[in-house]
């Protein structure tokens, strides 16, 4: 009894220790405002400011929207409607004369990526234009999204391209299960129905059929580069072997404009491009949120898997895969 009862405070002082840590990570957070306004580069910096002729375009501004985090429909750092929704309002904001993207994000998912990328193409047929900026990754599907850009920047140390498709993956778990003792059956209908499951083997046929939809996929991304950056399929295709560039890499490929700083960026787009030097500029964020349940689920969803890797001998990514609701089938530009 005084055995249960030292474990039960345990838990109790646990769960106390990691209710009061997420409070105070939640107070500094919302000490970092989602929405500031800076004004692109005035004075000695500009040579053509003119603070007369500012007063006309004094309502006007420029939108830095930040993507960042996995592309897919939400998650702490990245939140597609969010995402949608500022795009659209910006389109029709007669206020907003352009929109300069900072761009951080190893790639995720093709739909939302895709979606992103025509709703910024949208967004240029009002006549505004798009320059992106790409901070330490732009991969894959991020690197999808910069193509809408008419301008693209990076630092010099971005790592960016990744130009390729990956249409999930399969494990095979029959056989350990075999070993083990553990009988896994899905009742389906339809031979295909529960193709890339962990408890069934994968065939040929299975195999064609998510090769032709990764194929499709990838075409698509293909064709979007060389439309954008102004290549020749081929050119385009060559570049597009999944491989990561660096900044000096891309540039020489055609993959990006120019390797600058941001600042230097919002300068060329205020000053050469728009024709408003020291225009505002107003920063536009995801908020980042998380409730004390999710936290918890997250600390306790990340324990059990490794304690089931550890147990089945398997790598703690494989388990975190399996136990992914979204995963199967789930598709990634990669």
């Amino acid at each position: 009894m005084k055995k249960s009862f030292k474990s039960g405070l345990i838990v109790l002082i646990l769960i106390i220790l990691i209710s009061a840590a997420f409070v105070v990570k939640t107070m500094l957070d919302s000490r970092n405002p989602t929405m500031t306004v800076t004004y692109a580069s005035r004075g000695n910096k500009v040579s053509n400011y003119n603070p007369e002729l500012a007063k006309n375009y004094k309502r006007n501004y420029i939108a830095a929207l930040y993507i960042e985090g996995t592309i897919q429909e939400a998650n702490q750092d990245y939140d597609q409607k969010w995402l949608m929704d500022t795009i659209h309002s910006l389109k029709t904001d007669e206020k907003n004369v352009a929109i300069a993207i900072y761009i951080n994000s190893p790639g995720g998912a093709v739909y939302q990526a895709d979606e992103v990328y025509l709703a910024l193409m949208e967004y240029k047929t009002s006549g505004k234009p798009i320059y992106v900026y790409q901070g330490p990754m732009a991969a894959s599907g991020g690197y999808y999204i910069s193509c809408a850009g008419d301008e693209i920047y990076a630092n010099r140390n971005t790592l960016t391209g990744c130009i390729g498709v990956i249409f999930g993956s399969s494990y095979d778990l029959t056989e350990l299960f075999d070993n083990i003792g553990i009988k896994s059956e899905t009742i389906h209908s339809g031979k295909n129905k529960n193709m890339f499951n962990y408890n069934e083997p994968v065939t040929d046929e299975q195999r064609e059929i998510m090769q032709s939809i990764c194929d499709e996929c990838y075409e698509q991304f293909v064709s979007i580069v060389a439309k954008q950056r102004l290549m020749n399929y081929n050119d385009a295709a060559e570049l597009s072997d999944g491989r990561l560039y660096t900044a000096k890499q891309a540039l020489e490929n055609g993959l990006i404009d120019k390797i600058d700083s941001w600042d230097n960026m919002i300068r060329d787009l205020s000053e050469n491009e728009l024709e408003m030097p020291g225009i505002k500029v107003v920063s536009f964020k995801k908020e980042k949120k998380m409730n004390l349940v999710d936290y918890m689920t997250g600390l306790a969803k990340k324990y059990t898997s490794a304690k089931a890797a550890a147990n089945l001998g398997l790598p703690e990514s494989v388990i975190e895969d399996i136990n992914n609701k979204d995963y199967i089938p789930l598709y990634l530009y990669k």
